[in-house]
């Protein structure tokens, strides 16, 4: 058997080895003569997988160690008889910290208050339901737009409910271009002009999901708009005018948690164990390493708002992902492509903040809500 693996997806012998022989492939090199004799194919979300690329291989089984799909054809891979497999939730909660370690960054510039504002989560999915209860955890009033799960009845509103009242706007939809709920574009130029004063836009979603043109020319008319940008438009390639106007910008590594990456290849090893008629033996908990931090202590009485920002920041603070990221703009755009990919695929090992433990040194309801609300675990 013959796989064929993007060379960044994490322990692919520790999982796979056992199948066949396996032959890795920077992802945006993968092309037809790549496949050809190919019976697994194993990408990120940087390999579009389309009929053109597959059909006459011998492919059957294309497996995505990420959360999203729109780089996979779905609708040939039916037509074909090819099965596939996706990580749904692998890197959601590396997401999560990302964001977390945004707002962070966004109210030390602003002296702003995090409480004190509205959070507008638009996309309740894997990565955006998270959000959500993190910050609702932490007392912070979120507003959720998310139309396809609208009509369940829950607690969703507009889109132009969320524009008008959020001072903060974080977006967590899948890429879609057809459709009435397409997301291609879902903030363009119009949407993005009728931004509250003030208001904070984070995407960590797809690229195209924000006008990178419009915005780019919105944030030149009103400097009172901050954003942060993990995706681009044109990856690899990058607005660098646009880059220049973000607080933070980063080269799509909001979900790049080492815990989050062995997930994604620990899912679809699950799939394709299953897809085959066997038992998965491999199981992850054995092959992550120890966290660097092994406890955090805290004395009742410190200020919430301090016990915040050294949790998330002693595990992971974005603003080292902003220096290397400003660093590889330089150059020509091939350069600069080239940069893109080479930052991720040579990006420093980063664990999450939910299972982190905590003790609280005396009695302190608050931090012990806080604590909790981030997911970490309280001794």
């Amino acid at each position: 058997m013959l796989i064929v693996a993007d060379e960044n997806i994490p322990l692919i012998d520790a999982f796979f080895a056992g199948f066949g022989e396996i032959r890795r492939l920077p992802g945006r090199g993968i092309d037809r003569a790549a496949v050809a004799e190919a019976d697994v194919l194993l990408v990120r979300s940087v390999t579009q997988v389309s009929r053109e690329l597959l059909e006459g291989s011998a492919v059957r089984f294309v497996g995505t160690c990420t959360i999203g799909t729109d780089h996979l054809d779905l609708d040939y891979f039916e037509q074909a008889g090819i099965h596939w497999a996706s990580a749904p939730g692998c890197n959601a909660r590396g997401v999560v910290d990302y964001v977390l370690g945004s707002l962070l960054t966004l109210a030390e510039i602003e002296g702003a208050d995090l409480a004190t504002r509205t959070y507008g989560v638009i996309g309740a999915g894997e990565v955006g339901s998270r959000l959500i209860k993190v910050l609702r955890g932490l007392g912070w009033r979120v507003l959720v737009c998310d139309p396809p799960r609208q009509a369940s009845g829950a607690d969703y509103v507009s889109l132009e409910r969320i524009i008008e009242q959020c001072d903060v706007i974080s977006l967590h939809t899948p890429l879609t271009r057809t459709g009435p709920q397409a997301t291609w574009h879902l903030l363009d130029r119009q949407r993005l002009e009728q931004l509250k004063p003030g208001a904070w836009l984070i995407n960590a979603a797809r690229g195209p999901v924000v006008d990178n043109a419009a915005l780019r020319e919105v944030l030149l008319a009103r400097e009172d708009l901050q954003a942060v940008l993990d995706v681009w438009e044109a990856e690899p390639e990058v607005d660098v005018a646009l880059a220049e106007l973000c607080v933070l910008g980063s080269p799509h590594i909001a979900g790049y948690s080492l815990d989050g990456k062995q997930r994604g290849t620990a899912q679809v090893y699950q799939a394709f164990c299953a897809f085959l008629g066997q038992t998965a033996e491999v199981r992850l908990d054995e092959l992550l390493p120890e966290p660097w931090l092994a406890q955090v202590t805290l004395n009742a009485g410190s200020d919430p708002a301090w016990a915040l920002a050294m949790l998330c920041r002693g595990v992971y603070d974005p603003r080292r992902d902003d220096a290397d990221f400003r660093r590889s703009l330089s150059g020509s755009v091939a350069e600069q492509k080239v940069a893109f990919d080479q930052l991720r695929k040579n990006y420093p090992e980063r664990r999450e903040i939910e299972g982190l433990p905590v003790k609280i040194n005396g009695d302190d309801p608050a931090l012990r809500e806080l604590v909790l609300a981030l997911g970490a675990v309280l001794l």
